[in-house]
């Protein structure tokens, strides 16, 4: 609990009602003046108009670039030269991603998309940090964009260091160990039904939804425009050996 919310009336020993009606007012005060501090896009300032959709389209946007990529029939122009002189006011990127660092995943290129399309966060595993869940929010809350997607991938080294973790408790050097750390409890979760090589698989996909249900539900953001129907969140597994995004739910 902050300082702001130990004050009490003078005789009391808890906050009141209505004090904390007040403070959760003045919070939420606090945050529509945080997020107006940044340039905010709108229909009205939309520098990529068609970035402006439902959240429903921007999924099923995002999955018709993969069957594109996957056919290898991109209708994306790569004219960077453009694109950088029409996106130098601004952004809105009509989807956001928290996928993995693994170098043979990209996000633009397996989606089929340009600059200013998606807002993408990776980290080692796909998993929500506090600092991936504050750009998710500034992309879904200032940037407005409609859809975050999970994105992990098969053979995912990250995964399979947290099964080796679990399993053999092998300890990595540095920070890795922190990866296979964080990935523990979709390991333990996978484990009751999955052993051996099928639980790296098991894993992946149960790391993909833990971290959906998480931005689903995390406040103050994402959760309430997940509730009032303007952002949906959901998963994806993407295949290295054909390119495809299979959805996870």
């Amino acid at each position: 609990m902050c300082s702001i919310c130990r004050l009490r009336f003078p005789g009391t020993d808890s906050v009141s009602t209505s004090r904390r009606s007040m403070l959760g007012a003045l919070g939420t005060v606090a945050l529509a003046g945080t997020v107006g501090m940044f340039p905010r896009a709108s229909l009205a300032q939309a520098y990529k108009p068609a970035n402006v959709l439902t959240p429903d389209d921007a999924q099923k946007r995002l999955m018709q670039g993969n069957e594109r990529y996957v056919s290898n029939q991109s209708s994306t122009p790569r004219d960077f030269a453009a694109t950088r002189g029409a996106l130098a006011m601004g952004q809105n990127p009509y989807a956001c991603i928290l996928g993995c660092a693994d170098s043979r995943v990209s996000p633009e290129l397996c989606f089929d998309e340009a600059a200013g399309d998606l807002f993408v966060t990776r980290v080692a595993g796909n998993y929500v940090t506090n600092d991936m869940l504050a750009s998710l929010e500034y992309g879904v809350a200032v940037l407005k964009a409609q859809f975050i997607m999970v994105l992990g991938h098969t053979s995912c080294g990250a995964v399979s260091a947290a099964v080796s973790a679990f399993q053999k408790n092998t300890a990595f050097p540095g920070h890795i160990q922190s990866i296979a750390t964080a990935l523990k409890p979709a390991v333990i979760a996978a484990s009751k039904n999955a052993n051996g090589e099928a639980l790296v698989a098991a894993a992946t996909i149960e790391n993909i939804k833990q971290n959906v249900k998480r931005l689903q539900e995390s406040t103050p953001i994402l959760r309430n425009l997940v509730r009032t129907g303007k952002l949906k969140v959901a998963g994806g597994l993407y295949h290295l050996d054909t390119g495809r995004v299979e959805p996870i739910s």
